[in-house]
C-alpha cells in the first residue's frame, strides 16, 4: 500500500512550518510535475512547477555501497531501490507541500539503464498513477540530461548536446523536446565506467583522501596533483573520422601500465603505487582529449550542415562525468575556440536525479507530448537510442581535425 500524506496533514505541516512553500496560491495557476528517477544506482524524486522552480526533491544515493562490493551489482541496486523509493517519493512530495491529488503527471524513468532498477521506478509509478488517476509520462534518461540546461538557461533549439556519464556517452544535435540528431555514440565502455574501473584498480578507496569518492571523483582529486606527462597513453579511435567513442582500449591500457608499476615497485595488486597520481592524471587527460576530439568532428559536422542556430550557437554538457572540472576546460577550449557557447548544468543537476525527470516532464506537459493516460502499460527498455541515428552520416563525411594543442591544467 502506498502511504502519501493526507491534505488535512500536508495544512497541519504548513502552518507549523516556518519556511512554507507558497504552494497553495499557485497550485491553482501553475501544473505540478512529480518526477522519478532509478535507471542505475540513484533514487530520486522531485517536484516541480512548469516554471522550473524546484518545490521538493529528495536523493537516496546508493555509492557507499556499491564502494564497498566493489562496483554496482545490479540486484543489490534493485534491493536498495525497493527499500527507499517510498520514503524519496514521500520526502519530495512533504517538502514541496503537496500530496498526490495536485499533480498534474508522474515522469519517470523507464529507459535506458539497468533494467533491475527500472522497474523498481516504473511499477511503483504504475501504481501512484492509477491509484490517483493522474497523466503517466515515461521519460528517456538521456532526453532528460540534455534538456536539464534549459530549465536554468534560456537555451533556444537547436544546440549541439555532449552526455557523458557511468553508463552513457552521446553527442547529438537537440532540434526539440523529443527531436534528437544522433552524431555519435558509446561502442563499449562509457567514460564513467572506465574512470572508476582504473579507480577500482588502482585500489583508491585505500587512499586516505579517497575512500568515500566514487572512482571518478577520485580520479579528479589525484589528478591535480600528478604529471600526465610521465605516463603517456594513446587516444582511443585516433584515426578514425567520426564522432563515436571507446574506452576499453584506454581501460586496457592502463592496466597493463599499473601491472608494470607493481612488478617494477614490487607490491601485489590491491597496494598503493607510488604514481597513483600521475597515472590518474594520464588517464584523465586522455578521457579529456577523445571526449574533446569527437565533439570538435561534431561542431565541425554541424557547421557544415548548418545544424545550429547561426546567431549564438551553442554546446551544451551534461551526465556525471560532465561535473570533471578538468574535462569542462577542455571542451570549452574546442567550443571557444569554434565560436560557441557552452553551458553546463552545476554538479548536482549532472548526476542522475529526480529534478531532470520532474523538469523533461514539464517540457513534454507543455508540448503535450508523449502524456499517456494512467492505465496504460509500459515497459521499460533498458537500451533505448536517442533521436535519428546520423552516425552514417558523420563518418561518411570523413571531417579531418585541425591541430589543436590543448594546455589545461589540472
Amino acid at each position: 500500500m502506498i502511504m502519501f500524506p493526507t491534505k488535512i496533514t500536508v495544512l497541519r505541516r504548513m502552518l507549523q512550518s516556518r519556511h512554507c512553500s507558497p504552494l497553495l496560491g499557485k497550485a491553482r495557476f501553475s501544473r505540478l510535475v512529480l518526477g522519478i528517477e532509478t535507471s542505475c544506482d540513484d533514487t530520486g524524486a522531485a517536484v516541480l512547477d512548469e516554471t522550473g522552480q524546484i518545490l521538493g526533491e529528495s536523493l537516496h544515493s546508493q555509492t557507499e555501497v556499491h564502494l564497498r562490493t566493489g562496483g554496482i551489482i545490479p540486484p543489490v541496486a534493485q534491493q536498495l531501490h525497493r527499500e527507499n523509493i517510498e520514503r524519496v517519493v514521500q520526502e519530495a512530495l512533504e517538502r514541496s507541500n503537496v500530496e498526490p491529488s495536485q499533480l498534474s503527471a508522474v515522469a519517470t524513468t523507464v529507459k535506458p539503464g539497468m533494467a533491475l532498477s527500472l522497474g523498481i521506478g516504473l511499477d511503483f509509478s504504475r501504481r501512484l498513477v492509477r491509484q490517483h488517476n493522474k497523466p503517466f509520462i515515461p521519460i528517456h534518461h538521456m532526453e532528460a540530461h540534455a534538456l536539464t540546461v534549459r530549465m536554468l538557461h534560456p537555451v533556444a533549439f537547436p544546440f549541439l548536446v555532449l552526455l557523458v556519464s557511468g553508463g552513457h556517452s552521446l553527442l547529438a544535435v537537440a532540434r526539440g523536446v523529443d527531436d534528437f540528431l544522433l552524431l555519435g555514440q558509446s561502442l563499449d565502455v562509457a567514460p564513467g565506467d572506465a574512470l572508476d574501473k582504473v579507480a577500482r584498480r588502482l585500489s583508491l578507496t585505500k587512499h586516505p583522501q579517497c575512500s568515500t569518492m566514487s572512482g571518478g571523483q577520485a580520479i579528479e582529486l589525484l589528478a591535480k596533483d600528478g604529471d600526465r606527462m610521465k605516463f603517456p597513453l594513446t587516444t582511443p579511435m585516433g584515426k578514425t573520422h567520426d564522432c563515436s567513442f571507446s574506452f576499453s582500449g584506454l581501460r586496457n591500457q592502463v592496466t597493463m601500465m599499473i601491472m608494470k608499476k607493481e612488478a617494477e615497485e614490487g607490491i601485489e595488486e590491491g597496494t598503493l603505487l607510488s604514481c597513483v597520481n600521475d597515472i590518474a592524471a594520464a588517464t584523465q587527460h586522455t578521457v579529456a582529449t577523445h571526449l574533446s576530439k569527437r565533439t570538435h568532428r561534431a561542431i565541425l559536422f554541424c557547421k557544415a550542415n548548418n545544424l545550429l542556430l547561426s546567431s549564438n550557437p551553442t554546446l551544451v554538457v551534461s551526465g556525471g562525468v560532465a561535473s570533471n572540472q578538468y574535462i569542462r576546460k577542455t571542451l570549452s577550449f574546442i567550443a571557444e575556440r569554434e565560436g560557441l557557447s557552452m553551458l553546463c548544468p552545476p554538479a548536482k543537476f549532472c548526476t542522475d536525479n529526480g529534478v531532470m525527470i520532474a523538469w523533461n516532464g514539464v517540457e513534454r506537459l507543455r508540448e503535450g507530448i508523449g502524456i499517456l493516460p494512467p492505465n496504460v502499460d509500459v515497459c521499460y527498455e533498458p537500451k533505448a537510442p536517442l533521436g535519428v541515428d546520423m552516425t552514417e552520416e558523420v563518418r561518411a563525411a570523413g571531417i579531418r581535425l585541425p591541430r589543436v594543442k590543448i594546455e589545461i591544467s589540472s
